[in-house]
C-alpha cells in the first residue's frame, strides 16, 4: 500500500555539499531543463495534492485530491533538499515525469508509488 512509508534506505546519495547546487539529475536531485520542459508540455498529467509532514529521512507524503489508477490517495516522494515543501502546502505531482510543483518552483522527485 502506498500509504505506508517506503522502506527504501538512502535512496540516492548526493555528492553536493550543504548549500551547493546539486549536479546530479537522477530521481530526487536536480531537475534538468529537458525534464522540466517535458513535464510542462504534458499539463494533463499533473495531479493536485497537499503535502504532509516529511519524515526524518526526507520522504514527503502527498495526499492526492483524486486517487491514482491504483485507488491510492497517498503517494510518497523524496528529494534530497530539506524543507522542500511545508506541511499543508498545496502541490502538484506529475504522474509521468515525477516532477513536483510547489508554487512556481519545480523539483525532481523519486516517487515510491505509481501514478495513473
Amino acid at each position: 500500500m502506498s500509504s505506508l512509508k517506503p522502506k527504501v534506505q538512502n535512496p540516492m546519495l548526493c555528492t553536493s555539499t550543504d548549500g551547493a547546487a546539486c549536479s546530479a539529475h537522477g530521481a530526487g536531485h536536480a531537475l534538468s531543463a529537458m525534464h522540466g520542459r517535458l513535464a510542462s508540455a504534458t499539463p494533463s498529467k499533473w495531479r493536485d495534492g497537499i503535502a504532509g509532514y516529511p519524515t526524518v529521512d526526507g520522504w514527503i507524503p502527498i495526499e492526492l485530491l483524486e486517487a491514482d489508477a491504483a485507488d491510492n490517495h497517498t503517494v510518497w516522494v523524496w528529494n534530497h533538499a530539506p524543507g522542500l515543501v511545508a506541511p499543508g502546502e498545496p502541490v502538484a505531482l506529475h504522474s509521468v515525469y515525477s516532477a513536483l510543483a510547489v508554487g512556481q518552483a519545480r523539483f525532481n522527485v523519486l516517487v515510491a508509488a505509481s501514478l495513473g
